[in-house]
């Protein structure tokens, strides 16, 4: 069996793009935690721009998918949190240049 990292999430969950603002997930700040257990179920931790988000259950499903997709893995928890709220302060410099900030 593949091993499942960290690494490997996050690459996965690069291709998650938000297409309201054009820019991953990842990049963004939105992914707070991955953890990942012995039996390679894949825990991760969540949040939007703004908890009213029309793309909340997209996203989500999206970031699950592209974790499943990854060999290895057996299971996917995505739990979406609010708390701390995201800020643009989370967002990669490079998302930051996209955006002007």
């Amino acid at each position: 069996m593949a091993e499942v990292t960290k690494e490997k999430v996050i690459e996965a969950l690069k291709g998650v793009i938000d297409i309201e603002i054009g820019i991953d997930i990842v990049s963004l700040g939105l992914i707070y935690n991955v953890d990942i257990e012995d039996d390679n179920t894949v825990n991760v931790k969540m949040t939007l721009t703004v908890p009213t988000c029309p793309m909340a259950n997209m996203l989500v499903e999206q970031a699950r998918s592209a974790v499943a997709s990854i060999e290895g893995v057996e299971k996917v928890n995505v739990d979406l949190v609010f708390d701390p709220p995201w800020t643009p302060d989370m967002m990669e410099d490079s998302a930051k240049k996209l955006l002007g900030r």
